[in-house]
């Protein structure tokens, strides 16, 4: 197993932990597992175990296992490039670039994109972006049901972060549309945690762990949006159904004063029938009031 597959199952052991009732009695050797493994700066970016080690450390009240986090963070910030250094060496490599290009003749724009598919250091300089933290407890909670609803299955191949950053920027652009945690943004997150729940529609999850949905997207789907194939398919067939019977009774209908509408009470009412059923079965009655514009259908 990887060092990375490693760190990914040990993150969510800690996570579990973490929470109001986990239990954190085997926390301390978890942590000492840690501290063994060769982890890099590309680890720490891609699991974000630095997040989890320091919530655990809050999170409990066992002086050596709240030492050994402490100890782990403190080591591991030394991989983190210093932003000074990385603009000193990406102006430096800008006028190494710029002598190459004059002396071989060639365009800036043609060198970009030759050297963007090439050879340069795949170590990201920085750390994935993460929303600004909150201290509201609706919020947090928000927060919280949101990176469960993401949890709430095995994690797909191709993950590009981790369920609970995910959920942070989710609540953060909804938070920053209505800029208020009242009705329309509970709303908003109630309908955002039901979908992603939806064991008849996996696919919503899945494309927001993978990156193919943003977060800043997610936050702003309608429910038609959201919905599965199999549900979007129903509504078209509704649709296409009503615009039929709509269709049949205005254009194809023969009036009629032999009919009441059981809305308006009018005896104004046009109706078409239509075979629907199998050749044996009677034929269906299509009715509109023409009064107050009542539709319906009986055998």
């Amino acid at each position: 197993m990887g060092c990375e597959e490693e760190v990914l199952k040990i993150k969510k052991k800690l996570d579990k932990m973490t929470s109001s009732d986990g239990d954190q009695t085997q926390a301390l050797d978890i942590l000492k597992t840690l501290q063994g493994l060769p982890i890099n700066f590309q680890v720490l970016s891609k699991t974000r175990i630095g997040m989890t080690v320091n919530a655990l450390r809050k999170a409990s009240t066992d002086e050596e296992v709240i030492a050994t986090a402490k100890q782990l963070i403190k080591n591991w910030k030394k991989f983190v490039p210093d932003k000074k250094d990385d603009e000193k060496g990406n102006k430096d490599e800008g006028k190494k670039k710029d002598k190459e290009e004059r002396k071989d003749g060639r365009s800036s724009s043609s060198n970009g994109s030759s050297s963007s598919g090439g050879g340069g250091s795949s170590r990201p300089t920085t750390f994935p972006s993460a929303a600004p933290p909150t201290t509201d407890s609706l919020r947090l909670k928000c927060r919280e049901m949101l990176a469960n609803a993401l949890k709430l299955a095995e994690m797909p191949d191709g993950v590009v972060d981790t369920p609970e950053s995910l959920a942070e920027k989710i609540e953060e652009a909804i938070f920053q549309e209505f800029r208020n945690t009242e009705a329309a943004y509970k709303n908003r997150l109630r309908s955002r945690v039901y979908n992603l729940k939806d064991s008849k529609n996996p696919q919503l999850r899945e494309n927001v762990l993978r990156g193919v949905i943003s977060p800043k997207r997610l936050a702003t789907m309608s429910s038609e949006e959201m919905a599965s194939n199999e549900m979007k398919a129903l509504r078209e067939k509704f649709t296409r159904e009503g615009i039929d019977d709509h269709q049949l009774a205005v254009a194809q209908g023969t009036k009629t004063d032999l009919l009441k509408c059981g809305k308006c009470g009018q005896r104004d009412c046009t109706y078409n029938q239509m075979q629907t059923r199998s050749s044996d079965e009677p034929m269906t009655t299509f009715v509109l009031c023409n009064n107050c514009g009542n539709r319906w259908k009986f055998c």
